[in-house]
């Protein structure tokens, strides 16, 4: 369908953002509701703010929040009925109203961080980590991956209590941690896996491929995959692993959905792994999300590790 906000671009911005705000929120909205918290969006930044600045009054929260007086009036209002919100007055001027937490207050924000902030976090992350361009780029970018997968359907592909996370270079030892730990246990490290792991910047990120992590709020960082270039238009699902602590919380699935998820925004003509049949349960899972065996990629890639017995590749479309 013909779409007038991207067609006349610069002309209807800010039309276009407040479409992609309420799209946004709307998703949340369900993601806070599917928790159990009897919140909107939009209350959540003014409690945000008192957990993290403390007790201020009417016109300190306006100039946080950075909107107008009469929306911080009406958000206030809706807390204060709720309980999360109570208002005192200083006796010196009455005209300033302050605010604070109550303690319900406290202990509803305290689950919002902990049940929904790190899982929308990570979604968002996940969302505008391919973008590139200008603005409205970038923008157009948004929107197509929100009509490929909402934002709400990203949060809950990722079970609760784990996060998707981006590399960066702090984590670079959890990505050789964590393949020396289920490489070594079941095979040795191999010239190939050493030149990799001890330079995941240049070798895969630098290159145009990708490192995810996935972490838990009581372990950290227990898995990594990575999409790591071969040859033009050729990349290999490689270095994936979870540590033996963290088995049977599916953090291997999501990580290795997300994975996917990133690569069909990339430009990818040919995705593969090499792995061996010791390997069951994680080819099984390499079966239950679309790859197939392929003797082609075996004769074309298989020799990169003497451990290597086994190739499978997906399509994207």
């Amino acid at each position: 369908m013909p779409d007038i906000l991207r067609d006349l671009g610069d002309l209807f911005l800010g039309s276009r953002f407040k479409r992609l705000a309420e799209r946004l929120q709307g998703d949340a909205a369900r993601v806070v509701k599917s928790a159990g918290l009897p919140l909107q969006p939009a209350q959540i930044p003014l409690l945000a703010a008192l957990d993290r600045y403390g007790a201020m009054t009417v016109n300190d929260a306006t100039a946080t929040l950075g909107v107008s007086q009469p929306v911080v009036t009406r958000t206030l209002a809706s807390l204060v009925e709720l309980g999360l919100i109570e208002t005192t007055r200083e006796e010196a001027d009455l005209r300033h109203k302050t605010l604070a937490l109550t303690p319900a207050g406290k202990a509803m924000l305290a689950r919002a961080k902990a049940l929904v902030w790190p899982r929308v976090e990570s979604a968002v992350r996940e969302l505008r980590a391919p973008l590139s361009g200008n603005l409205l780029e970038q923008l157009q970018g948004l929107e197509d991956a929100l009509d490929a997968r909402s934002l709400e359907a990203r949060v809950n592909a990722v079970p609760p209590g784990l996060v998707i996370r981006e590399y960066e270079d702090a984590l670079a030892g959890d990505f050789y941690r964590i393949n020396a730990e289920w490489i070594e246990s079941m095979f040795r490290l191999e010239e190939n896996d050493v030149r990799i792991l001890s330079r995941p910047r240049e070798l895969v990120i630098d290159r145009g491929g990708v490192i995810l992590f996935v972490e838990t709020a009581d372990l950290g960082v227990v898995g990594t995959c990575a999409l790591m270039k071969t040859e033009e238009g050729c990349f290999e699902l490689t270095k994936m692993g979870v540590t033996e602590s963290a088995r049977g919380r599916k953090a291997g699935e999501a990580l290795l959905a997300a994975t996917l998820e990133r690569a069909r925004t990339m430009e990818l003509e040919t995705l593969y792994l090499l792995t061996n049949h010791a390997c069951a349960p994680a080819i099984h899972l390499y079966e239950k999300l679309g790859f197939v065996h392929d003797a082609a990629i075996m004769e074309r890639f298989g020799k990169r590790y003497a451990r290597c017995d086994v190739a499978m590749s997906i399509s994207l479309r």
